[in-house]
């Protein structure tokens, strides 16, 4: 396995100061990061076969964005029909896969363009999306894993807690989920982001720093945490209490789900349904993600992604519970927005709260928790 390979399987949340200009027009670059998973699969860019029903041409079209490399995670396994689920059947539209996406911030450009109609999105993406005013329908939002982001600091470093960090050289990928956990923690020892030497890193490139030595830790979520570790053997550690913070976010065009609210309510559920049917099935997901180009059957990494999926601690896990977006999830992003616009990440405030819990998506909110129960 190379370095690089640490980055590659389901990479998340880079750096898109470009995607972030496009996005944003004379707004100017937010410096952001968008929010790419483990998730949807670039290996099915054709459009599924159509139900053979009379009907099936008068339903509508659903364009799904796959973000990342698409081999692993909920929407690989809903695509693949793992639990004998059929995604079109269900939700009573024709589905398009839209491959191509790096991270989720882009995406939200394919919502305002009108070319995508439903997506993941962390709340970095939808803090943006906000600010730059992209049509988007907030349907579902869960807490991302606890422990999703590990730092890792070599063996035998004298690092032993977030006080230790002080004046470290520290990488994090600026405007992710890992900054926002590297403040939280520097957070508990009474540090701040200036009293450490922070620099911005995507994966890879962190991973290539820290193996030689060049950065005293490195701050990043699941696999490519895991799948370090992995490669590293016994020459790296993690450190204790490191947690994370931020929700994760299922999103619709506006368009699309005034249209069809049905349709992406019911598409919540079956995400629901598929990510809790891949906890309790990891072996056969792990053999349907290889299948799928994943990674190689037997490897390293199909171990590393099967104790993840075990411990619940990839970015879809918390797709189990599933919910209505409600005050806990729109608390936890205003603080994050409130969070990066202090450190300038953000040029100006986001009341992102009050968008979430806005009066006009109350019907949404209805219909989604209808279908899931709640």
């Amino acid at each position: 396995m190379n370095p690089s390979d640490i980055h590659v399987p389901g990479a998340r949340r880079r750096f898109l100061t470009q995607a972030g200009s496009a996005l944003l027009g004379t707004a100017g670059a937010l410096w952001l990061a968008g929010c790419s998973k483990e998730g949807a699969s670039t290996t099915a860019s054709t459009t599924p076969a159509a139900p053979a029903a009379p009907s099936a041409a008068a339903q509508p079209q659903l364009t799904i964005a796959i973000i990342g490399d698409g081999r692993t995670g909920v929407f690989a396994s809903l695509r693949a029909g793992d639990g004998g689920r059929k995604l079109e059947d269900e939700i009573g539209a024709k589905v398009v896969w839209q491959p191509g996406f790096t991270a989720s911030l882009p995406v939200m450009e394919g919502i305002k363009a009108g070319g995508v109609d439903f997506s993941f999105a962390t709340a970095t993406a939808v803090v943006n999306a906000v600010a730059a005013g992209v049509p988007i329908v907030p349907l579902a939002a869960y807490p991302l894993p606890a422990d999703e982001v590990d730092v890792l600091v070599r063996a035998d470093s004298p690092i032993r807690s977030a006080a230790d960090l002080k004046g470290r050289k520290v990488a994090h990928q600026n405007g992710t989920t890992g900054t926002y956990s590297l403040i939280k923690y520097l957070d508990s020892a009474g540090l701040r982001l200036s009293d450490v030497e922070a620099v911005s890193l995507s994966g890879a490139d962190a991973y290539t720093a820290f193996a030689q030595g060049s950065i005293d830790a490195w701050i990043h979520w699941q696999p490519a945490s895991a799948l370090a570790l992995a490669k590293l053997g016994d020459k790296a550690r993690t450190l204790p209490a490191v947690k994370t913070y931020d929700w994760a976010f299922y999103v619709a065009r506006t368009g699309f789900a005034e249209k069809n609210p049905q349709a992406a309510a019911k598409l919540v559920r079956l995400i629901r349904e598929t990510q809790q049917y891949i906890v309790a099935h990891p072996d056969d997901t792990v053999a349907s993600w290889a299948a799928q180009g994943g990674f190689e059957a037997g490897s390293t990494e199909q171990k590393v992604y099967r104790q993840l999926i075990v411990d619940q601690r990839l970015s879809d896990s918390g797709a189990t519970a599933l919910r209505p977006i409600d005050e806990a999830a729109a608390a936890s992003t205003q603080d994050l927005a409130d969070n990066f616009h202090a450190l300038g990440v953000l040029p100006n405030r986001t009341d992102v709260r009050s968008f979430l819990l806005d009066p006009k998506f109350d019907a949404y909110r209805k219909q989604v928790a209808a279908e899931l129960g709640a």
